[in-house]
């Protein structure tokens, strides 16, 4: 008797030890929420200026995940990472399926550097090289397409 007590905890063991415990994530589709309006002034000549919608990054938790997770953002769209303080400051692509520019920009809202056409999900390192309180993702390629240079200024 003892021993098919013993032979029934050891398959009942075993059974439950082996079995497959799947877990499902469930993503939900982030969508663009439009916070603000922002227009970037140009330096040179004829006070041509492009105006976007943003969202703005401004919490721990926002400026953490920014633009992860979203399939898509419109031409006229960025997102608008906000920090307390000026300094060089390092982003990434992890989690991101969408090609950016990024745009560092100075506390007197002028930019001082560009990382353009970042590659999606790359966690390499991409530097301000300058010290930066503000930071605007855009589509890749937009940075070239709209002639953004160092010195032109923002206005939110």
């Amino acid at each position: 008797m003892k021993l098919n007590i013993v032979i029934a905890s050891f398959l009942l063991l075993t059974i439950f030890a082996c079995k497959e415990d799947k877990k499902v994530i469930k993503q939900t589709q982030v969508t663009f929420t439009k916070e603000g309006y922002l227009t970037i002034h140009k330096i040179t000549s004829d006070s041509t200026s492009v105006s976007l919608d943003i969202e703005i990054a401004d919490t721990d938790f926002d400026i953490q995940t920014g633009l992860m997770y979203r399939n898509s953002m419109e031409k006229n769209q960025g997102m608008l990472f906000v920090f307390e303080d000026e300094s060089e400051r390092y982003f990434y692509m992890k989690n991101t399926k969408i090609p950016l520019d990024i745009i560092y920009v100075n506390n007197g809202k002028t930019i001082v550097s560009f990382q353009k056409n970042t590659k999606p999900f790359d966690e390499t390192s991409l530097p301000s090289n300058a010290p930066a309180k503000y930071v605007l993702e855009i589509n890749a390629g937009l940075v070239d397409s709209w002639n953004l240079k160092v010195g032109d200024s923002l206005s939110f």
